[in-house]
């Protein structure tokens, strides 16, 4: 509740007294007793806080909680943003001090400082390897960030492989201000050959673009943070240019309306959706025509099993009764998928985490496709899981996170499984994820992580 927010940033006032700007992230009103939005308000009346400039990100990335200082630095805002909103009081001002989606784009956040983004980028890739990750999809990577990593590749000081989707906040084409980079750097570790769009939204905030109203909210159907031309366009010149396309889509609508695009650009003659590969990003509700669609149509789903555990105490409100049959569908999109990469099974379904939108341990995410329950075993349809018909089998999920993950970054004859000519990325656990009572895989901790035949974290005794 907004309460623990203000204790948790007075602690951090109390150690950092000098710092004027403070960001945040990971508040979640649909958690909270009562779950409304908070307010700038809330941020205000603690003498500690009073007086500073402080924007918490929601924890979906998509909703922005700003403190008064902060709208005072804003000065007049506007009355409407295209693919976003601001929350008003009743009187219609805007000192809720909450921004959906476009209209984060206000808030004054100064830029990253190079000592900043080292100290994240280090932080990250320790907390990412002592979970036994060696590959990170990084969905959304600006060209300062880009720069750094391309800077540290050049230094061979990439512990772990980075494969990064660019992303500029534009309605233009943007695709010259990022550089195409594949298999980088001494350690060949850096890869920028793909772009990140994003079509609409979060569920959460009620955000995701939906083909009918909100259930809980019908004078709502979210927000499209782009125009269906503006996309169109994109989309067609990212692939001329022979950027991979990876788009967020989580509302029916948003998805329906990339796979029309995708559909026509798959249509041309010299298209090949083996060569491009367009993915979309979550993929987290859907009429069962696209279910069948995104198989049929080679597009890679790129969801994450988590979303669904985390969502489910709310989901259905949101959609309803039938709406939510299409929502987080993942054995129906691994049954549709007809890609096949030579592996037992076939279709390709890449999972991954979201972090830092979910927790970083992809054994999260293996065990909530494999049951369907939170962490402590619990699901709103009882211990069989939510919607059981969407669990994936632990060979299903292992696969996802290997094979089908590198299948999405290009990288299937790279890595993804172990295999004579492969690059010898692996982990080791202490227990067989695969064998183990399913609630003793949140149990299983990582004994050593390798990369390219060194070890990254741990230790192995040979």
């Amino acid at each position: 509740m907004a309460v623990d927010v203000v204790q948790r940033l007075r602690e951090y006032v109390l150690t950092h007294e000098s710092e004027q700007w403070i960001e945040g992230w990971g508040w979640d009103q649909n958690k909270w007793p009562e779950p409304v939005f908070p307010t700038a308000a809330d941020l205000g009346r603690d003498p500690l806080l009073k007086g500073r400039a402080i924007a918490l990100s929601r924890i979906d990335g998509h909703a922005a909680w700003v403190s008064p200082a902060v709208l005072a630095l804003m000065g007049t805002l506007p009355e409407t943003v295209d693919g976003g909103s601001i929350l008003r009081d009743a009187e219609g001002n805007p000192t809720a001090g909450i921004f959906i989606d476009n209209a984060m784009d206000l808030i004054p956040r100064p830029p990253w400082t190079e000592h900043q983004i080292k100290e994240y980028f280090d932080a990250t890739i320790r907390t990412a390897l002592s979970f036994g990750l060696t590959t990170l999809h990084d969905a959304g990577s600006s060209p300062e960030h880009i720069s750094f990593f391309k800077a540290q590749a050049d230094a061979g000081k990439l512990p772990i492989r980075l494969y990064i989707m660019g992303l500029v906040s534009s309605d233009e084409y943007w695709g010259a201000q990022i550089p195409r980079l594949v298999d980088y750097g001494p350690q060949g570790r850096l890869n920028v050959r793909s772009v990140k769009l994003v079509t609409d939204g979060a569920l959460g905030s009620w955000g995701a673009a939906l083909l009918e109203p909100y259930s809980d909210k019908p004078e709502q159907r979210g927000i499209l943070r782009q125009t269906a031309e503006v996309l169109a366009h994109i989309i067609r010149k990212f692939y001329e240019d022979g950027w991979q396309v990876n788009i967020h889509c989580i509302g029916d609508f948003a998805n329906h309306l990339v796979l029309d695009i995708f559909e026509n650009v798959l249509l041309r003659p010299d298209a090949s959706v083996y060569k491009w590969r367009p993915r979309i990003e979550h993929a987290q509700i859907m009429t069962a025509n696209d279910l069948e669609r995104v198989g049929r149509l080679g597009v890679i789903a790129s969801v994450q099993p988590t979303h669904a555990t985390s969502d489910m105490s709310y989901a259905e409100s949101r959609l309803g009764s039938e709406r939510i049959l299409g929502a987080y569908a993942y054995r129906t999109l691994l049954n549709t998928s007809r890609l096949n990469i030579h592996s037992p099974g076939g279709g390709v379904l890449p999972l991954g985490s979201d972090f830092p939108v979910e927790p970083v341990n992809p054994l999260l995410g293996f065990y909530a496709a494999v049951t369907r329950l939170d962490t402590g075993g619990n699901s709103p349809h009882g211990s069989g899981g939510w919607f059981p018909s969407q669990r994936l089998t632990r060979a299903q999920a292992l696969k996802g996170m290997t094979l089908d993950a590198a299948y999405a970054a290009f990288a299937e004859d790279q890595y993804g499984s172990i295999a004579v000519g492969k690059r010898a990325d692996f982990v080791v656990l202490d227990h067989d994820i695969m064998q183990v009572p399913v609630a003793d895989i949140l149990n299983t901790r990582v004994v050593a992580t390798v990369i390219d035949g060194e070890i990254m974290y741990g230790q192995l005794k040979v």
